[in-house]
């Protein structure tokens, strides 16, 4: 086993399974507009700031259609309202989880008084937002790029107060980056062999969007897929057990997340959807199975390490839906608690790969639980194949014998012709 690589692991998650509270394109928005007018000192008088927003393409995809925690609207013009007047800068991906009614009502006067404009900046970053906020003679300027809380540049009245430093040269990628070097198998061996006490932390996952799944079967939020799936098993049209189980709790965790629901998701790979996909199907085969506490610590951390993996390999964002992939994970982490081990946790992720590869990212939006509650069931579907010995082979399509190689397939798709495909969805979007 490559032990070296575990606390490079263990890094990995701890840096990529974070509580997230909205979409995290939009909150990056919010972000972005909070630490400017923290920058200014001009909390008390956010409401009678202008904005000018501009983000890369893939963002405005991605931001155009998703609920904002709170609001009650959609979109980057309340994000950035929001975040202006009621955003924490300390507090990351949960920028807005202090924001009030009154705080609602005062960014929703800023966009009727037109004081926020947002537009599409030409650049080559995949994730990009700057806000520029304009207060009397002064103005302040934030850039956040490449990743949803990294910041990249503050500008202050014209002068440069914070440029990222360019990045040092390193000579040994793998200590920065293990899945360089990593394989599946690497994973698997970390996942169900490492000291219980340094994993355990992964249950946070299970508490925050279980929570939020309850929230999205009991609230009124989105398309109500998990309450469908829950009133057609009433009337008789659908029967319980194990898929339909994951299907239900996995898409309301979705529903409540991408309608704006006031509670964070654990995220992987700066996506709270993401971060569902790799939960939800493992949180309810643990307890539809009666797993032990100590199988589901070890399937959740499987399944998020398996997703930041195959995520390691694809642009952060793209247009192929990154719920698919980190439902990938899941099915790794269901196979396990099936008592499957690494030949059936392969073959299980290569007859995702199979299956769901190339569902496309048309934006954030609350059609995302659908697309969520898909990639669930094909987990499921895999997972039940591994443990019979099936899987899709390596002489179909894109899947190759080889799981890594067929990670790396997957990957070549996204990164590659569906760049184009990227900037098809957009052109659709923007001239509906």
């Amino acid at each position: 086993m490559n032990q070296h690589l575990w606390p490079l692991f263990l890094e990995a998650v701890k840096r990529d399974v974070v509580p997230a509270l909205g979409c995290t394109e939009p909150i990056s928005v919010a972000l972005a507009a909070a630490i400017a007018i923290d920058e200014l000192g001009i909390k008390n008088q956010a409401t009678n700031v202008t904005m000018d927003v501009s983000v890369s393409a893939n963002l405005m995809k991605n931001g155009m259609g998703v609920g904002i925690p709170g609001t009650g609207m959609v979109g980057l013009p309340i994000a950035a309202a929001i975040g202006a007047v009621a955003g924490d800068r300390h507090a990351g991906l949960e920028v807005l989880k202090n924001l009030t009614a009154s705080d609602v009502e005062a960014a929703k006067l800023m966009l009727d008084n037109k004081q926020v404009t947002v537009g599409v900046a030409d650049v080559a970053n995949v994730l990009y937002a700057k806000v520029t906020v304009y207060y009397q003679q002064q103005s302040a300027s934030v850039t956040i790029a490449d990743s949803h809380t990294k910041v990249v540049a503050i500008e202050k009245n014209g002068e440069q107060c914070l440029l990222e430093p360019k990045a040092k040269v390193v000579k040994d990628k793998a200590k920065v980056d293990p899945f360089i070097e990593a394989k599946l198998q690497d994973i698997y061996d970390f996942a169900i062999n490492a000291p219980l006490a340094d994993i355990s932390f992964i249950l946070q996952a299970k508490t925050l969007n279980d929570a939020l799944s309850n929230e999205g079967l009991t609230g009124d939020y989105g398309l109500k897929i998990g309450a469908t799936f829950v009133k057609n098993q009433e009337r008789g049209l659908l029967s319980g057990g194990l898929l339909t189980e994951v299907l239900t709790r996995t898409a309301g965790a979705s529903d409540a997340r991408m309608d704006g629901a006031m509670m964070p998701a654990m995220s992987n790979s700066g996506s709270g959807n993401q971060g569902i996909a790799a939960t939800m199907p493992v949180v309810v085969s643990a307890d539809f199975l009666k797993s032990s506490e100590e199988q589901t610590i070890r399937a959740l951390m499987l399944s998020h390490l398996t997703a930041i993996y195959i995520k390691s390999y694809q642009n952060k964002l793209s247009a192929l839906c990154g719920a698919t992939t980190a439902a990938m994970g899941s099915a790794a982490g269901i196979t396990y608690l099936l008592d499957g081990e690494i030949e059936q946790v392969s073959a299980a992720i290569c007859s995702m790969i199979g299956d769901v590869s190339g569902v496309i990212c048309d934006g954030a939006k609350t059609a995302c639980a659908m697309k969520v509650s898909s990639s669930a069931g094909a987990a499921v579907k895999a997972a039940l194949m591994a443990i019979d010995g099936i899987r899709v082979t390596g002489t179909e399509g894109i899947v190759a014998d080889d799981v890594d190689q067929t990670i790396r397939n997957l990957a070549t798709l996204a990164n590659g012709a569906m760049t184009q495909t990227d900037v098809q969805i957009l052109e659709i979007m923007m001239h509906k």
